[in-house]
């Protein structure tokens, strides 16, 4: 089994790239402090996550500075966890563009009872008993179901009503 000559790896062989240089060492930052919050957001991405050493350019020991203030700035709420991006869909890609342009669709019927079988058939089954077979039950006035005022509650709107004062004296006019 003999070995060939090895064969240089993607990297080996590709152009290289300039390490990147990390926003703490350029503008000369010790101390990273988790109230500086525009420092801090320029090493999140826009959805609120931390971003690698290698797109930051930072050392290992300044990304775990970096990484430690975002968590504290996180807890006293000074950073979001997260930050939801919502985007709007194009009508391009969507499966149905009938749907898009149309009106809007109504029902045409009335949705179905929610009763679970067997409740409640008793008060229908003895409406379509009083009323015949199968035809719409009708009330004439004095037959009507709803509740009519009674004595007392007719006393009580004529006793609620005020009634205006009679005048006992005329007053001069001049």
């Amino acid at each position: 089994m003999g070995k060939g000559p090895k064969k240089p790896k993607a990297k080996e062989g590709g152009r290289r790239r300039k390490k990147k240089v990390s926003v703490l060492t350029q503008e000369g930052i010790d101390y990273v402090d988790w109230k500086d919050i525009n420092l801090l957001r320029r090493f999140m991405s826009d959805r609120a996550k931390i971003r690698a050493r290698q797109v930051t350019g930072n050392n290992q020991q300044q990304q775990k500075e970096i990484a430690q203030a975002i968590k504290n700035a996180r807890e006293m709420a000074l950073l979001p966890y997260n930050n939801r991006i919502t985007t709007q869909r194009s009508a391009s890609r969507s499966r149905d563009d009938s749907r898009i342009d149309g009106p809007v669709p109504q029902p045409t019927a009335p949705p179905p009872s929610m009763r679970a079988p067997g409740e409640g058939d008793d008060d229908e089954q003895e409406a379509m008993d009083m009323a015949g077979e199968g035809a719409p039950m009708e009330f004439s006035a004095e037959e009507s179901p709803a509740p009519e005022a009674s004595a007392p509650e007719a006393d009580f709107e004529e006793a609620a009503t005020p009634e205006a004062p009679e005048a006992t004296e005329e007053e001069p006019v001049s």
